[in-house]
Order: C-alpha cells, then sequence, then structure tokens
C-alpha cells in the first residue's frame, strides 16, 4: 500500500505551467503534494488549502457557468471557468455522437485543469428524461408519465442508468431532477413535475436522486443532480409572466408563506435529505420579489433552516431579470445566497460585475469565500480532482438494450385507462383489422416530447426507437391487417364488426413558456383526425400522447375507450403491450384531469373534476 500511495502522489505532483503550456512532472524522491491533490485528506482540509491559494479572480471564476458555445477551451483556461454547460440542443456542433460528446468535454476539462490550480470544470446538463441531448441515448418517459406509474424502485433504477450513460459523456452535473408540484396544467412545465401533491413529488424524486448520485456507480466519480426550481415554480399565476409570450412559466406565485411552506417546500426537504449537492433557484417570483433575489428563501430557510450545505445555481440567465442595472442585479443575486451563475453567453461581463461588487465593498469577500467553498466542496465529493474526464469504457452503456427494456417498463406503467366501455381493453392481439390515425402513432418526436435532442424538441425520427405504430405491429398476430393513416383517411372497412380503430393523437413538441396553454387543446390537424374516426369507426379507441390533461370533455362520449399515455419516451412498444394484454393497466392520474378551464389551477372550483387525482381503471 506504501509504494501504491507513492506512484500516486508522484503522479499527482505535476507542476502546471501558464495556460496552454505543457506539463512537466516532478520525479523527487520524497514527493509532496499540496492538501488539496491529496485524495486522503479531508475534504474540509483540501477546501481550505485550496481556498488560501486562490486569487480573487480565481474564485469568482468558479461562480461562472458558461454556455458551451459562447466559450472556447482557451477562454476557460484565462477565465478559471468553474463550469461549462450544454443547454437544450447543446450537442457537438460536427457530429450529436457518444465519442463526440467526451471528445468536446474532456477538451473543456483539459484546458481548466491547466489553469495554475488546475481546479477541473464541472459540465452540465438538462438529463431531464435519460441524457436527452444525446443521440441514442434511451429516453424516459417524461415525469409527469413516472408519476403515474409512482413506483420509487423504478425511479431508482431510471436514475442510475440515466447517470451512467451521462457519465460516459464526461457530463457528471445533471440539471434534475425537477421537483415542481403543478398546480395549473396550462403550465408548459407540467410534464417536468411528478404530481400536483408534495408528497407524491417527493417520494419519486428523492428516489431518481439516490440512484443518479449511487457512489457505486461510475467510481471514483459520482453524477450529481440539481433538484429545480426553487422555490414555487409551479404554482404561478395564469397571465402573471413577464417573459416573451408566457402566461405562467416565469410568473408570479401568489399566496403566503404557509402555502409555499406547504405545498412547495416539502419535496426540497425530501431531497436535501436524500443527499442533494446542488439546488437550482427558480424564475419565477413570490409576492413580487424574484426567486434569485430572495435572501430569506435561499439563505435563510434553505441554507440555514433547512441545513443545505450544497451549492445554489441559478437558472439560465434568471440573475438579469432582478434588475436592469445588471451590476445591482449581480449583486442582489450573490448576496441572497446564489453561489454558481448560469451567465450563460458573455463570462467576461458577469466577472467584471462581481468583481466591481467586491472591491466596493457591496458583495462581501465572505460570501464569495462562502459560494466557492460551497463549490469545491461538491466537486471534490464528486471525484472530478481525482478523475475528471469522461467514462468512454461505458459507451456501451449509451442505448443498450436493458436500458431500452427499463424504459419500456417505465412506459407500461405509466399509462392511464381513463374509460374502457364494453371492455374494449386490452385488444386481442388476432384482431381482423386495425385502423390507425394520427401523427403521433409514428413520430418518434412527438412521444418524446419537449427537451429531446432541442431545447422544444421537434417532430419526426430525431431519436432511435420505437413508435407507438411500430410496438402495435411487432405485437399483433401475422394475421391482422393494420391500415395506418395519419390523416385517419382509411380505404378499407373501418365500421366492420371485426375492426378496430386506434386514434393516437396528441400535442406537437414543446418546453417551458412557449408550451403555456389557454386551451389545453388537441392541435388542429390532430382534431380534425379524431372527426374523421368518430364518423366512420364503430370502436374506437383514443391514446392521448400529451405532457398533460387535455379538455376532452365533450369529445369523451364519441370514444369507446380513453388512454393517457402522456409522453412515452423511446419505447412505443410499452404502449402496444399494454393495449394488447401483455402488461395490465396500472398507472393512476398524478394530477386532476379538469372537466373545463375553469376549474384551474387545481382547487379553484367546487365542481368535479372530469377524473380525479389518483384515477385509473383496471380492467
Amino acid at each position: 500500500m506504501r509504494i501504491q500511495r507513492y506512484i500516486y502522489l508522484v503522479l499527482l505532483s505535476f507542476i502546471i505551467s501558464a495556460c496552454g503550456g505543457e506539463l512537466a512532472i516532478s520525479l523527487s524522491p520524497t514527493p509532496t503534494i499540496e492538501t488539496y491533490r491529496d485524495p486522503a485528506a479531508p475534504i474540509v482540509a483540501r477546501v481550505d488549502d485550496l481556498l488560501r491559494r486562490m486569487t480573487l479572480a480565481e474564485k469568482i471564476g468558479q461562480m461562472t457557468l458558461i454556455e458551451k458555445n459562447s466559450l472556447t477551451p482557451d477562454q476557460v483556461c484565462d477565465l478559471a471557468i468553474g463550469g461549462v454547460l450544454s443547454g437544450g440542443g447543446g450537442y457537438p456542433q460536427d457530429e450529436n455522437s457518444p465519442a463526440a460528446w467526451a471528445a468536446m468535454v474532456n477538451e473543456f476539462q483539459h484546458a481548466a485543469l491547466s489553469t495554475r490550480l488546475g481546479i477541473p470544470l464541472i459540465y452540465g446538463a438538462d438529463g431531464v428524461h435519460g441524457h436527452n441531448n444525446l443521440y441514442g441515448a434511451v429516453i424516459f418517459p417524461h415525469n409527469i408519465g413516472l408519476g403515474a406509474a409512482n413506483d420509487p424502485l423504478l425511479m431508482e433504477q431510471i436514475g442510475r442508468a440515466t447517470a451512467l450513460e451521462m457519465a460516459a459523456t464526461g457530463v457528471f452535473w445533471n440539471y434534475a431532477p425537477g421537483v415542481m408540484v403543478p398546480q395549473d396544467v396550462r403550465w408548459g412545465r407540467t410534464f417536468e413535475g411528478y404530481a400536483e401533491r408534495p408528497d407524491h413529488v417527493a417520494s419519486l424524486a428523492s428516489a431518481f436522486l439516490r440512484g443518479l448520485q449511487a457512489p457505486d456507480l461510475v467510481a471514483p466519480n459520482r453524477v450529481i443532480g440539481t433538484p429545480k426550481h426553487y422555490l414555487g415554480d409551479g404554482g404561478t399565476r395564469w397571465g402573471s409572466s413577464t417573459t416573451e409570450n408566457y402566461q405562467l412559466d416565469q410568473g408570479e406565485t401568489f399566496g403566503d408563506e404557509a402555502f409555499l411552506r406547504a405545498v412547495h417546500l416539502p419535496p426540497y426537504q425530501a431531497v436535501i435529505a436524500a443527499g442533494a449537492q446542488v439546488i437550482m433557484a427558480s424564475y419565477s417570483s413570490w409576492n413580487g420579489q424574484k426567486m434569485h433575489a430572495s435572501s430569506y428563501w435561499i439563505t435563510e430557510v434553505l441554507k440555514q433552516e433547512l441545513g443545505f450545505t450544497g451549492f445554489v445555481v441559478s437558472d439560465w440567465a434568471a440573475i438579469d431579470q432582478i434588475s436592469a442595472d445588471y451590476d445591482q442585479a449581480v449583486i442582489t443575486a450573490i448576496n441572497a445566497g446564489i453561489d454558481m451563475n448560469m451567465v450563460p453567453y458573455d463570462a467576461q461581463r458577469f466577472i467584471t460585475a462581481l468583481t466591481r461588487a467586491v472591491e466596493s465593498g457591496a458583495v462581501s469577500r465572505e460570501r464569495i469565500d462562502d459560494a466557492v467553498r460551497r463549490i469545491l466542496t461538491v466537486k471534490l465529493t464528486m471525484g472530478l480532482f481525482e478523475q475528471p474526464f469522461a467514462h468512454t469504457e461505458l459507451f456501451d452503456q449509451i442505448g443498450s438494450t436493458q436500458h431500452r427494456q427499463l424504459a419500456r417498463t417505465a412506459v407500461a406503467k405509466s399509462l392511464v385507462l381513463l374509460k374502457n366501455d364494453g371492455n374494449l381493453l386490452p385488444l386481442p392481439k388476432d384482431i381482423g383489422h386495425l385502423y390507425i390515425g394520427g401523427q403521433a402513432a409514428d413520430d418518434l418526436g412527438i412521444q418524446a416530447g419537449g427537451w429531446t435532442i432541442e431545447w422544444q424538441g421537434r417532430t419526426g425520427a430525431i431519436i432511435p426507437g420505437t413508435t407507438i405504430l411500430g410496438g402495435i405491429q411487432a405485437v399483433v398476430s401475422p394475421q391482422t391487417v393494420i391500415e395506418y393513416n395519419p390523416h385517419g383517411r382509411f380505404t378499407g372497412d373501418s365500421g366492420a364488426a371485426d375492426a378496430v380503430c386506434i386514434a393516437v393523437v396528441g400535442e406537437l413538441p414543446y418546453a417551458e413558456g412557449r408550451g403555456d396553454s389557454a386551451s389545453l387543446s388537441s392541435p388542429p390537424a390532430e382534431s380534425r383526425v379524431l372527426r374523421r374516426m368518430e364518423e366512420t369507426c364503430n370502436s374506437l379507441l383514443v391514446v392521448l400522447v400529451s405532457g398533460r390533461p387535455l379538455i376532452v370533455t365533450d369529445d369523451l362520449p364519441k370514444w369507446d375507450a380513453l388512454v393517457a399515455a402522456w409522453l412515452p419516451g423511446s419505447e412505443g412498444g410499452g404502449v402496444a403491450e399494454v393495449l394488447f394484454g401483455d402488461q395490465p393497466f396500472q398507472g393512476r392520474l398524478p394530477v386532476t384531469w379538469p372537466r373545463s378551464l375553469d376549474q384551474l389551477p387545481v382547487g379553484n372550483s367546487d365542481s368535479q373534476p372530469l377524473f380525479p387525482y389518483g384515477f385509473g381503471l383496471t380492467p
């Protein structure tokens, strides 16, 4: 063991020249090593040692998080940048492959390691339903579907699978899970939340986090999650947003403190207990104050009352919303308790503003040291100082058969049966004729939804996987005749006694405030498909592919069966397994399904919803 330790210390005894220079190795027979580089030293001692060595510029660099297209590796080195991220659609420019991702992240990492102190950067991405920016990764159902499945063990397994696929490309920081508690399903981020009840959210988010952050997955590293968005993002009021044409997203959460503590705070208590290392602040406001500006909620409640010892990261350019005066916005946010700023574009602007603030006394050096101490502690906990590079030996985990089967199981468990007149479901595999309509039946982009390859997602074959139509074709007997037309225009007799029609319809992809919906209705083309099939079909099953409940009250009497499939991701075969009886219907509604828009938000009406929270039929 002494010989092994000697070799390890020798390898770490690098004399690092200026950025872009070369490494020289000291081979002294009695090598010395800085405490912060010594993996055997306690983390507290390593952080203390490193902080003593750091200049103000190096500390502020650690607090800076930049989008990968907005800087070069040389700038990472020159500015001692602490973090780089891929936003939605932030894949390598030349090729969206595991090898290209690993090369891109490793290049940034090499630049960080060539700084004076060699502090590794932390690379992050939104892996909200798998490593969803990477082509070939498994795309799991969005959280609302996993909320319907409500299986903590399954969530832990999904967390582990996601961690392996991300670590393979060097992305050790995942901006997930979303722990919002959506109260108004018109919100474009409803599908990112597990449920409308805090205990439901807390259970699943904690399980996912435990799986994602499991220390045995990619030793010596740990992938870390980022519960978001603190606090109250799921409780904003319609029409309160001031961003673009958003209505709910980034808006104002009204209500007293007791309401926030009862509805929106409990999931954060749960994820902190489960080992959360980073928490992301919310764009939203509470009673007139941006959450990014609230020292009460970030410092007094989160850090002091709840005992959160990790670091708080801003959302994308969210600090800019605090004030039109950028310097004042930076001062307010950092003093409120934001430790790392997702700038995300102009690193120098943020660094200059914060440097000015410290030099003028508007932000204390103690506040800077507190923020950097939290960031460095997390990096050391993640094992980045020991192994900062992509685990390319895990490439075979990306899109693996095992992970796809896990996703298929999740899809099957997420389906909710809402109507089943005449026990139409499950369908017999040897059915004579199937008439299938709707664009969503044969479109991987639609069934994956937003945050898939691109920020807003997009239609078409943007990922490898199995469409719902493909799953049906694989499960029925060879004798079954299937006619598919995305417009619902069939040449055969869809009204025949031995025929069943399946309309697979729903929402087109969206994300965040661009998905805020005043109508909760299907796109016009999908509605026309439904009208055609209602007129011609004798038995009609509707499979709704959506990120939230839609208003279907007037249409429901025309349908024999209705299934909520949510946004199932890449493994549409899981839908077919349940429709044809290989798996039972197990899902239960994680949110209330409104009868009309005037029942929103939750609790706004005493009238009965179309389907209550927890509803789900079992044939």
